[in-house]
């Protein structure tokens, strides 16, 4: 326990609550500015097991705010999931960490986050995290939603075993859809710092069971030193809370496309998962581009597109104009 003496001997915690920390379970999505943030806060706080969820691999424009990876990590082309998992593990080799490279969707969330204590958001878009509001609901998992843009950004506890509001009580998703991004608004890496510190504090606290849980929604912005916690009631006829209406978690998923905020690129995900065999596909590629492939992921390059594949046939293109654009690349080089 010598490791974390500067946070037992804090009276909120103390030795049992730290032992505590050490048999609890923590799924973070996304794996970004606030998941780094996140695992980085929890993995020296002791939290005994860590899955960390990513669909992506590190670029050069993550490290202005993404704090776990660095230049090799780029240089590598190393998936999120990985970098985070290599840079923490030398950081506490007295937790289990676990890393999955994987873009979250209806059906694979249930299988990431049914065994965990808590789920924290570090998410880019609003469609994964109304799957998220449903997924732990139906498992009555706290979680805690995380949103960071510009020099703002908002967090929300979700207690569904408190019976309290969900994300659905208060927001739609219609009103939730925009075209902003970190790509073409910005985003501090303090705004995001700042948030995921935040919500790693009630993390900690949920998990020990504590009476100073933030009940309502707070709001930032940190270019103009305001916070503000706004209330928050249960919405009477939220589909998802109250009448347990699971939509998005119970949709049928063929292949589809979605944009990566802030890198120009397409991910497609075929309608079934394949195992690609990274040498077999690399010397057929090579006739067309340069090939580099790991354990985890092949880049091919060409002098139009850049694509990224994942061992279960995932792909990221980068140049692709729209999802109809990657599916025809993907199509063209890789074959459905």
């Amino acid at each position: 326990m010598d490791r974390y003496a500067r946070q037992t001997v804090f009276s909120h915690i103390g030795k049992e609550g730290q032992e505590k920390l050490l048999k609890s379970k923590v799924a973070i999505i996304g794996m970004g500015a606030l998941g780094t943030v996140a695992a980085n806060n929890l993995c020296r706080a002791g939290i005994g097991f860590i899955r960390m969820a990513d669909r992506d691999y590190v670029e050069l424009t993550n490290l202005q705010r993404q704090s776990l990876y660095n230049e090799d990590d780029v240089k590598q082309g190393l998936p999120k999931a990985i970098a985070a998992y290599n840079h923490l593990s030398k950081v506490n080799s007295g937790i289990t960490l676990e890393p999955i490279i994987a873009d979250v969707n209806p059906s694979n969330i249930e299988d990431i986050i049914s065994d965990v204590d808590i789920v924290l958001d570090a998410t880019d878009n609003f469609e994964i995290r109304f799957l998220i509001n449903e997924a732990c609901d139906k498992h009555k998992i706290p979680w805690i939603y995380c949103g960071a843009l510009g020099s703002v950004g908002t967090t929300m506890n979700i207690l569904p075993k408190d019976n309290g509001p969900c994300l659905r009580c208060c927001m739609n998703e219609s009103e939730n859809s925009s075209d902003q991004s970190c790509s073409t608004f910005g985003v501090l890496n303090m705004t995001t710092t700042t948030l995921a510190s935040i919500q790693t504090a009630e993390a900690i606290k949920i998990l020990l069971g504590s009476d100073s849980v933030r009940k309502g929604i707070l709001a930032i912005d940190i270019w103009r030193s305001s916070f503000n916690s706004i209330n928050l009631t249960k919405n009477p006829n939220c589909p998802v809370c109250v009448h347990k209406k699971y939509d998005l978690l119970s949709k049928t998923i063929g292949s589809y496309t979605t944009s990566i905020c802030g890198s120009n690129s397409v991910q497609i995900v075929p309608a079934q998962s394949k195992q690609i065999d990274f040498q077999v596909m690399a010397e057929r590629l090579r006739k067309s581009g340069s090939v580099q492939f790991s354990p985890y992921a092949l880049r091919f390059s060409d002098a139009r597109y850049e694509i990224t594949l994942f061992q279960d046939g995932r792909a990221i293109i980068k140049n692709a104009i729209d999802g109809n654009n990657a599916k025809s690349i993907y199509t063209e080089y890789i074959g459905f």
